[in-house]
């Protein structure tokens, strides 16, 4: 992206008067978006749930299972 010279107001006044309203509402999204608080780092709270399965069948009996129950 190259670095202009003006100013951003400078820059929205230039532009057609639909378009100076779609620039205004991208900005103000653009300022909620900041202002959001920042989300949780993502937990992987099912892991491990599993595990017993692995002392039960193989990993080929493993992947016949799985489709078994996407099919139910």
């Amino acid at each position: 992206m190259s670095a202009s010279s003006g100013s951003v107001e400078e820059k929205i006044r230039m532009l057609p008067p639909d378009l100076r309203e779609e620039a205004i509402h991208y900005i103000d999204e653009l300022v909620k978006r900041s202002k959001r608080a920042p989300s949780a780092p993502f937990r992987f709270a099912a892991e491990g749930s599993l595990a017993d399965l692995g002392k039960r069948y193989s990993s080929v009996e493993l992947q016949h299972k799985a489709s078994e129950w996407r099919e139910a």
